[in-house]
């Protein structure tokens, strides 16, 4: 019964994750400089619904992606609230989201840790996904 209920509140997280994951990406793709170290493969979507760096991080990289992770986390913790998960259960779901929406050349963080660049093939996506 409690595996069911975890199941639930991961498949509910995911679809309101869905519905939010795209408000705070959508802010920061206006910004020049998230949209230059998306499709230069400086940054990628990392499996637990936050942004990373690949390789190495200059400080104004990792100002950006701080800001932005500070944004997502803001939404998630409002968001799990809101549907009784977690803030873990919340983010993995959004994080689930946002790799799957990655395209071509994009970067994306594989269950193993590892980051690979997106093909027109599907991607590695963790197991506990919806």
């Amino acid at each position: 019964m409690k595996m069911k209920m975890r199941n639930f509140a991961l498949g509910a997280a995911a679809g309101i994750a869905a519905l939010t994951a795209i408000a705070v990406p959508a802010q920061a793709q206006r910004d020049p400089a998230y949209a230059a170290a998306r499709s230069s493969g400086q940054i990628g979507e990392k499996t637990d619904g936050y942004l990373g760096i690949v390789g190495s991080a200059t400080p104004q990289l990792q100002r950006l992606v701080n800001d932005i992770n500070i944004k997502r986390r803001a939404v998630y913790a409002r968001k799990a609230q809101e549907n009784n998960a977690t803030l873990e259960e919340y983010a993995l779901s959004a994080g689930c989201q946002a790799i799957a929406r990655t395209v071509s050349g994009e970067k994306y963080q594989a269950p193993d840790g590892s980051w690979q660049t997106r093909t027109s093939a599907p991607p590695q996506r963790d197991p506990r996904c919806p």
